[in-house]
């Protein structure tokens, strides 16, 4: 076991993007030191789809944060390629009521003085395929929840990253809503090819999303299992992905092995 953190920008073979190895994560408070992860290692390759659920509490966020550079791991190795750029898409969306949605999207850019024509027509483009072109005028309060969600995602492809990391994006919505508003992003993460890493608790939204799904144990978190997922879809479309006949074969192989961490 390592006994301390590296973090390394390095170029990676194989089409790999960044790799985590051996990571340890505790936390300290007047109770002592609580152990959180323990030896979490797996890869991800460029266009990768990646779902990672597990019991709360037991550091799926903390996993996110570590993977993006924001909190060091007590013990590891964090490998990322040279000049991949991460965007963190959060539960909530955190738009400013006192800005437009177009000012909130292109927030961003503003800030790295990167508001040239090409970006601003890219955000302008994100803004049509989304539904929201009509309302790049309002504030944040005149938009539902969903049109919300889909103004962050925005907000985060704006900057162009190579990895986007999504963090329980969809659980603020209600049902029908976290349905068509999940479809719309893994359309879009699927034809474009990003690479993307999300947490969630619902299983249905992690198989029918990913390319692959990492169960996490419960705290200190392990991998319980790298579970690949090959699904036969009659079309391109989250509701065909849950109809699929391989569904709830993974669906109870990961609901087994969940329940056995309680």
């Amino acid at each position: 076991m390592e006994t301390a953190y590296s973090d390394l920008k390095t170029t990676v073979k194989d089409n790999t993007i960044l790799q985590l190895h051996n990571i340890c994560f505790s936390y300290h408070s007047l109770l002592g030191e609580t152990d959180v992860l323990h030896n979490i290692s797996f890869s991800v390759k460029e266009g990768e789809f990646i779902a990672i659920v597990g019991p709360s509490g037991c550091g799926k966020s903390t996993l996110l944060n570590i993977l993006c550079g924001l909190i060091k791991a007590k013990e590891g190795h964090r490998i990322i390629s040279d000049n991949i750029s991460i965007g963190y898409m959060l539960q909530h969306d955190h738009l400013f009521e006192w800005r437009t949605i177009y000012e909130n999207v292109t927030l961003g850019l503003e800030i790295q003085g990167k508001m040239d024509k090409e970006n601003t027509d890219y955000v302008l483009s994100l803004l049509e395929s989304y539904g929201l072109i009509d309302f790049k005028d309002k504030k944040p309060s005149e938009l539902s929840g969903g049109m919300k969600q889909r103004a962050a995602l925005i907000r985060t492809l704006a900057l162009h990253p190579q990895i986007l990391l999504l963090d329980e994006p969809f659980s603020a919505l209600d049902y029908q809503t976290r349905l068509m508003v999940s479809s719309d992003i893994g359309s879009l993460i699927r034809h474009t090819n990003k690479t993307a890493i999300l947490v969630t608790h619902n299983l249905s939204e992690a198989i029918s999303l990913a390319d692959r799904v990492l169960v996490l144990s419960k705290r200190p978190s392990e991998i319980r299992k790298d579970m690949n997922i090959h699904l036969t879809l009659p079309d391109d479309s989250l509701l065909a992905y849950r109809r699929a006949p391989e569904f709830q074969d993974y669906f109870n192989e990961i609901w087994e092995l969940l329940i056995d961490e309680k």
